[in-house]
């Protein structure tokens, strides 16, 4: 670890500074060591809760890319009738799955480690979690659009931060939130020179494929494209470089862009590409933990389409809502560009498309108030000591889970769905009008939910 990346660096619990002896890092105050998986720092601020959730995820990856292999055999040795050009396309589906579950497995053994074990009192007080939505290989396409074919790409990000150097350069310290599968980062680090370029992420996949290809190691991973051009495009051994090893001074730096594991102003620059409207906190807040990162006349970047789908319609603002929120924030009026730029552009594919971003940079003038600590969970969830809320949605949930039971327990190789609806007319737990749709609808979900766990 350098001397650079170590003094920027706090506990992500508590913020105070981490004792670095360059190998080992612990937080005093908290008791808490924090490992390293292939020398990169593992800043969560549960970091055996947080290990112990990518591994299972790993294990769930591996286990049904395996099941994927086995389903795509069974088809290749059993269907006889399979068109000889359809034969040929499973054959390499089969065989690139099968490597590819492979290549991940080895460029993720890092993680098959065993962490210190804490005791659970140690982060149950912290109320964190990782996205339940978010897997190893959620957004995949990006490693092969960072290092394989995204040039056009990563050019117009390149332009949309520049404005944002224009008052930093050599010797600056930049960090970027949500560094994703790092090429933004490693392009900023290669251009405005900074003394240090930190890029933070939580998925360890992306951060092994940086390492490995920011160092300039080789390392080649199968691409399957969306919307594949060709049948022999369905799966696509790529060869993932950076144009130059990376300079030093270029961080990676495993953690929650949420509790980022920095300490308070250590940032000339903070960059966040594609984040603000994915995170599960509102923007006035998150521009506060961003002020609280910057140093005075500190520049915030960010680059992204504003699409804040997930949340709730008072926090899903436009463009001029962002004007108004920075400055109470500590930010001066940010200027802003909208751009169209390509946008997962894969030669392989149908399916590229090019996208209007919205990118702005604005300077810190002021400190805002501290923003609270981000909390995923409530008390009552994590102590498990306090009455579990009557929530309308667990009440729904719960009607809902009787009706299903009671039908899941009609079904038994003999009942149509008309026998069904009978029964539960006679029961008197619907009408004749409403029981069979009801049960057809019912059973038409769980039919196709049944077919898309096959496929994917």
């Amino acid at each position: 670890m350098t001397t650079e990346l170590s003094d920027v660096l706090a506990c992500p619990r508590c913020d105070k500074a981490l004792d670095c002896d360059g190998v080992a890092m612990r937080c005093s105050g908290c008791d808490v060591d924090f490992p390293r998986v292939a020398e990169i720092p593992w800043l969560f601020a549960e970091p055996n809760f947080a290990m112990a959730e990518w591994q299972q995820r790993l294990d769930f990856l591996l286990r049904h890319l395996e099941g994927d292999v086995a389903r795509l055999g069974a088809t290749l040795d059993n269907d006889a009738d399979l068109l000889a050009e359809t034969r040929e396309r499973l054959t390499l589906v089969h065989a690139a799955l099968d490597e590819h579950r492979s290549r991940l497995e080895a460029l993720l053994a890092p993680l098959a480690v065993d962490p210190p074990r804490a005791k659970i009192s140690t982060y149950l007080a912290l109320r964190t979690r990782l996205p339940p939505d978010q897997g190893l290989t959620t957004y995949y396409a990006n490693v092969h659009r960072d290092w394989s074919w995204g040039d056009d790409e990563h050019a117009a990000a390149l332009e949309l931060v520049r404005p944002g150097f224009s008052e930093h350069g050599d010797g600056a310290t930049v960090l970027v939130l949500g560094s994703g599968a790092g090429r933004l980062a490693y392009d900023v680090h290669a251009t405005f020179v900074p003394e240090l370029t930190a890029a933070l992420d939580f998925n360890p996949l992306f951060q092994l494929v940086a390492q490995r290809v920011a160092t300039g190691q080789p390392l080649a991973l199968y691409e399957f494209p969306l919307a594949p051009r060709t049948m022999h495009d369905h799966a696509v051994l790529r060869e993932l470089t950076a144009p130059a090893p990376a300079r030093a001074g270029f961080e990676l730096v495993l953690g929650d862009a949420l509790r980022p594991p920095f300490r308070r102003g250590a940032f000339d620059v903070v960059i966040t590409p594609w984040l603000i409207d994915i995170v599960p906190e509102d923007l006035g807040t998150l521009a506060r933990r961003v002020n609280s990162l910057l140093k005075n006349n500190g520049t915030w970047i960010n680059i992204g389409s504003l699409a804040f789908t997930d949340m709730p319609p008072d926090c899903q603002f436009s463009a001029e809502e962002c004007a108004v929120l920075l400055p109470q924030a500590g930010f001066e009026p940010p200027s802003m560009t909208d751009m169209e730029i390509p946008y997962m552009c894969s030669p392989a594919s149908r399916h590229g498309r090019r996208e209007r971003v919205l990118a702005w940079h604005t300077r810190k003038i002021a400190n805002a108030k501290a923003p609270p600590r981000y909390s995923a969970l409530p008390d009552w969830l994590v102590q498990g000591t306090d009455p579990v809320p009557q929530l309308d949605a667990f009440k729904i949930q719960a009607t809902s889970t009787q009706i299903h039971a009671g039908l899941m327990n009609l079904i038994d190789g003999r009942r149509s769905i008309r026998d069904m609806a009978r029964l539960l007319v006679e029961q008197r737990l619907m009408g004749p009008a409403e029981a069979e749709p009801a049960i057809r609808k019912f059973l038409t979900t769980m039919y196709d939910d049944s077919r898309r766990a096959r496929r994917l």
